[in-house]
């Protein structure tokens, strides 16, 4: 069957390249619809992984949050004694809490704010288990002493790297308070905020007046090991209903579907996805529809000498495969040279994954397919008895 599908005579590569200026279009305007399914699918997964990747780097077995807590940019707090009446669960080792809200970072150099994500733990047990958060979180003992997100932009936050080798700490006016840059992590920029510090317990309630020490954002409960984590969930959960108790995985998960589906950010990067695709079979309709159209009578000579349209249709499918893999090849090369751009800009790294590659062309072939099935209409028209 696979041998009589692909005839002897490649007549539909002998087709496309007749015309290569038509060919040529067809391929560009496949890329065009590769890139576009390629950049909105990279900024979307780079948009679920910047968003989540504070979660990694949090130590705990079950989490607690309020019901109405969406996301790290939409927090909402609840009674600290929540989490202490959750401690009582049984099989608890330790317990933590965090606070988190967004500041204003004022830029020593050019005096603009910038907003900054600002996570608050305890120093003396801290929920976040960066390495060069642990190396550091001795300073944040001191009031008015914050760690810096490295990965932010010298052009938003200013020169803060460069002085803080030398002497050791920066003076940083953060919600028009006086503090001290005393070290460095590696988090990332989100779509949330353009970058992020740590502080203390004690220095957040002083950069934000306005919070409660007992109105906490995440309460952290870390269990004995060995201990079965779904059966202290639902005992936790049966006994306080007016916070939400998650799983690491469902923390995440709990993230991700505020930006998939609650936020209109991942709404248009699946759209513009949706988009390409429909671009895409436009363009290949367009094509195979000409050609048909342009070479109706020689389609008709075939069929005169005794070819049917299965095999007719065979010659279509083979050129909308020739065009998939032909377009795939410069959209895919174009695309990781815009997520480089993409990355080195936003600071949100963008990377191609073997699994969005095959996707892609999966999707592309199909797009392509779709669109010979389409054509095939016109192909039907081919009638001998119009060319004798």
């Amino acid at each position: 069957m696979f041998r009589k599908f692909f005839r002897r005579t490649p007549l539909a590569w002998l087709q496309l390249k007749r015309e290569p200026v038509r060919l040529a279009v067809a391929l560009a305007g496949i890329a065009f619809a590769d890139i576009l399914i390629f950049f909105q699918l990279g900024l979307a997964e780079g948009l679920f992984d910047s968003v989540t990747k504070p979660y990694s780097a949090l130590q705990g077995d079950l989490f607690l949050i309020n019901p109405l807590f969406e996301s790290m940019a939409v927090v909402r707090s609840f009674p600290r004694r929540r989490l202490y009446q959750a401690a009582g669960a049984g099989e608890v080792r330790s317990i933590n809490y965090m606070y988190i809200d967004q500041g204003r970072w004022r830029n020593p150099q050019t005096l603009k704010n910038q907003s900054t994500m600002v996570f608050a733990i305890n120093p003396n047990n801290s929920a976040i288990v960066l390495p060069e958060v642990k190396a550091h979180v001795g300073q944040l003992k001191l009031l008015n002493r914050i760690l810096y997100d490295r990965t932010g932009s010298a052009e938003l936050f200013g020169n803060i790297l460069e002085p803080l080798q030398q002497s050791g700490s920066v003076p940083i006016q953060f919600n028009n308070i006086q503090t001290q840059v005393t070290g460095t992590f590696v988090m990332g920029a989100s779509f949330s905020a353009n970058g992020n510090i740590i502080t203390s317990h004690s220095t957040f309630l002083r950069l934000f007046p306005e919070r409660r020490a007992d109105q906490i954002d995440v309460g952290i409960i870390t269990l004995k090991p060995g201990t079965n984590i779904e059966r202290v969930q639902s005992a936790i959960r049966s006994q306080i209903q007016d916070v939400l108790v998650l799983t690491h995985a469902e923390f995440v998960e709990h993230e991700k579907k505020y930006w998939q589906v609650n936020s209109p950010i991942g709404f248009l990067f699946g759209f513009g996805a949706v988009i390409g695709f429909i671009v895409g079979i436009v363009i290949v309709y367009q094509i195979l529809y000409s050609d048909v159209s342009d070479h109706l009578p020689e389609y008709a000579t075939l069929k005169a000498m005794g070819y049917g349209d299965g095999y007719l249709t065979s010659i279509l499918i083979q050129e909308s495969l020739i065009m998939a893999i032909l377009g795939f090849i410069p959209g895919f090369v174009v695309a990781l040279g815009l997520y480089s751009i993409a990355t080195s800009v936003t600071f949100i790294p963008i990377l191609m994954s073997v699994n969005r590659a095959f996707l892609v062309l999966g999707l592309t072939i199909v797009m392509c397919v779709a669109s010979g099935g389409i054509a095939m209409r016109k192909l039907q028209e081919a009638d001998p008895a119009d060319i004798f």
